[in-house]
Formats: structure tokens, C-alpha cells, sequence
């Protein structure tokens, strides 16, 4: 069955909505998304077994809010930002940055970001944003294909380490922390559904 892509998302539904006043929000919103992913991806929370980065939390919210073209428009200029050096990643640092960094193992959930954005756009499209069940549902889609893309690369990178091992790096410590991220974002969303039409009621 088709989605029905015609649903307003979440950022279209304050401010203007056309000419060039839309044009200036709608840049406005990409350096703030760009800023909000590079601050969140420094959070670190303590969590067992591994502390839990806010990153990917930023990555999907701003997906969902933003929509398909606004949100890919944000993450892409994410990861330029990066790729010029720029500090903005989760273990970036003045050591460790630009190309080369993103080349390394952290490279294959970078794509994953790209897509997860893409993802979580098109469902807040069809109106998933609405409904907690189907936010959550469109939340594990997109960490999924983090994951997917995430541990396709560190098994390129390690290949002489092992299924095992990758797994055992690249997804088994983050699960519990994603979780908790995953429902949070899966709440989020339709509470500031309700929140702008109770203010428009």
C-alpha cells in the first residue's frame, strides 16, 4: 500500500508559508538543525554498558520534523560541515576530524543518518508523525538502517575481526540507549502535534 506523502510536517505548520519570508525560515531552520545535531552529538549521558549520545535522537526528531527535502537539505549540510573539520560529531575532536575521520568506523552510521532523515521525513509526510505507534514504528525503521549501514562498514573496515565482534562493538552496547531514545522521539512528536493544535483551538 502507497503512503499518502501530503501531510503537512511539523515545521510547516508555524510561520510563512510561501515567498520569499518561507525561503529565509526554511534557512534559518537548516542552521538551526545543523547547530542542534552538532550540540546534541557532544550529549553524553551516563548509561550501562555505554554512555548514551544524543545524536541519533537529534537525527530522527529533526527527520520527522523537518520532512523529506528540508531534512536531507539539514543533514547534508551536517556532514559538510564536518567534512570541512569542523568538531560536530559524536567522538570528533581536534585530533580526530574532517574526511579522514569520517572515513573511519563512525563512517557507515553517517550514511545511516543521511537515510534515517530521508525516512523519518517521508513517514511525518504520511502523517506517522501523529500517532506515537506509528512514530515508534518509523523511529525503529530509521535506527535500523543506522545499524545496517553503521555495521556493513565496520565489518569492510574489520574484516578479519568477524560478524561477532562487530556486532559486538557496533550495535549490542548502544541497544538499551537507543531504546530509550527511540520512545522519547516517538513521544515528542505527537505531543507537539497536540500541543500546536490545542494552541490553534
Amino acid at each position: 500500500m502507497a503512503l499518502a506523502l501530503n501531510d503537512k510536517v511539523l515545521t510547516e505548520a508555524f510561520g510563512p508559508s510561501e515567498g520569499t519570508a518561507l525561503r529565509v525560515k526554511q534557512a534559518a531552520m537548516v542552521i538551526l538543525g545543523i547547530a542542534a545535531l552538532a550540540i546534541f552529538a557532544k550529549i553524553k549521558i551516563p548509561m550501562w554498558p555505554v554512555p548514551i549520545t544524543m545524536g541519533t535522537f537529534a537525527v530522527l526528531t529533526i527527520g520527522a520534523a523537518y520532512g523529506p527535502r528540508l531534512g536531507l537539505a539539514t543533514i547534508l549540510g551536517y556532514m559538510i560541515v564536518g567534512a570541512l573539520g569542523f568538531d560536530v560529531f559524536a567522538s570528533s575532536s581536534a585530533e580526530a576530524y574532517g574526511i579522514s575521520y569520517m572515513m573511519g568506523g563512525t563512517g557507515g552510521y553517517l550514511v545511516g543518518y543521511v537515510l534515517a532523515t530521508l525516512a523519518l521525513g517521508f513517514a511525518a509526510r504520511a502523517g506517522w508523525d501523529r500517532s506515537v505507534l506509528l512514530m515508534a514504528v518509523a523511529m525503529l525503521a530509521g535506527t535500523a538502517l543506522i545499524y545496517v549501514f553503521g555495521l556493513a562498514w565496520l565489518s569492510v573496515l574489520y574484516a578479519d575481526k568477524g560478524a561477532a565482534w562487530v556486532i559486538g562493538v557496533g550495535l549490542t552496547p548502544f541497544l538499551i540507549g537507543d531504546a530509550l531514545k527511540l520512545g522519547l522521539a516517538a513521544l515528542l512528536l505527537p505531543a507537539l502535534w497536540k500541543l500546536i493544535g490545542n494552541a490553534r483551538s
